[in-house]
């Protein structure tokens, strides 16, 4: 079995998160190829598509949310996610039981004897008038049926949980700030999300499985999972295994992969890139060292922005009054901090509708 070595896993991530080359791909079928993008923070995921997009408009994406055919909702995580329409709806199901888990995971002990199915049947019978409503406002809606218990705890339930739902524009609009209004994503995209596969059988697993390493392999089936959240991916990975070609790395973890996905030469030049907040890039994995180094993995959790020089985490990135300022985490060369510098005027470019172009780049940390 070929051993992968550190650099040829970091030139096949940014392969296929397209961040070694801006591909000329339509907004929709890059969001779908990434499997959703993260999108806690709303505007994070336009710097994402810019990084990844030539000429990329962040009204493409505005159109994509306001015409329904990208949605923002909890999935992967239970983070909120951006995802095509289709996507949720084939998928939401599959990850019921892992939001449930993890809403009870923080919220276990004020919940306890509350019947799920008639807070979500309470939730539901609520939304029926058709009306989005903020998380607060759908629990103060219910609460009086559970007294005793905190309204936070009962929103995030059914928010992030019992009733799969999507978060509506103008939230995650190109330079809007919106409060988060929540509808059913049957109401919002006139279809219901599609029923739990028969017991015994995951397609979804194994589209999962497909799609992942489509969009970060080679991986270690922990390192889907550590992208999805899902229990239970052994049998999906078992049931697609013969479609794929396995690798090691060099700590002898087992990887798999598609046979013909992009796995470029560990040579191939990696230019200066810009990443959002919490961006997959990096948080797809359980292993991220193939795109960070250990002693900077905690800025991963904490919304540091990143970027890359020669494919790796190398500095962090602000943005105030139009200038984008970058901190570096290392020595850079004098080429790199030129490259950066222009990257980074780019990105200042982008962000102010081409009004200003200041960049500043920091000294390197002691």
């Amino acid at each position: 079995m070929s051993v992968l070595g550190a650099r040829s896993l970091n030139r096949a991530a940014l392969a296929r998160q397209l961040l070694l080359d801006r591909a000329d791909l339509p907004v929709l079928d890059t969001v779908a190829h990434l499997g959703g993008m993260q999108a806690q923070e709303p505007q994070e995921p336009f710097v994402g598509l810019w990084s990844r997009l030539r000429d990329f408009a962040p009204g493409a994406l505005d159109e994509l949310l306001t015409g329904r055919r990208v949605v923002r909702t909890h999935l992967m995580r239970r983070t909120v996610h951006l995802v095509t329409a289709d996507d949720v709806l084939a998928w939401r199901s599959r990850h019921d039981a892992m939001l449930r888990g993890r809403v009870l995971g923080t919220y276990r002990r004020e919940l306890e004897g509350v019947d799920l199915g008639a807070l979500a049947a309470a939730g539901r019978a609520v939304l029926a008038d058709g009306e989005p409503r903020s998380m607060a406002g759908l629990a103060r809606a219910v609460a009086e049926q559970w007294p005793d218990v905190a309204p936070r705890p009962l929103g995030e339930m059914l928010v992030a949980a019992l009733i799969p739902m999507v978060q509506l524009p103008p939230r995650g609009l190109w330079r809007t700030r919106a409060g988060v209004r929540n509808a059913p994503v049957g109401a919002w995209l006139g279809r219901e999300v599609d029923p739990p596969a028969p017991p015994g059988t995951d397609p979804v697993g194994a589209a999962l499985v497909r799609r992942y390493l489509a969009a970060f392999g080679p991986a270690a089936s922990a390192d889907l999972r550590a992208w999805c959240g899902l229990a239970g991916l052994p049998a999906a990975v078992a049931a697609v295994r013969g479609e794929l070609v396995a690798f090691r790395d060099e700590r002898g973890r087992e990887l798999l992969d598609l046979p013909d996905a992009p796995r470029p030469d560990p040579d191939t030049p990696a230019p200066a890139r810009f990443l959002p907040a919490f961006d997959n890039a990096v948080l797809g994995y359980q292993d991220r060292g193939r795109v960070i180094d250990d002693a900077h993995r905690g800025l991963s959790v904490t919304g540091a922005r990143f970027v890359l020089v020669d494919g790796r985490v190398s500095a962090t990135w602000t943005v105030e009054d139009g200038t984008v300022t970058v901190t570096p985490l290392r020595r850079l060369t004098r080429p790199e901090r030129t490259e950066v510098a222009e990257e980074g005027r780019a990105l200042a470019s982008f962000l102010s509708d081409g009004a200003v172009d200041r960049v500043t780049v920091g000294a390197a940390p002691p």
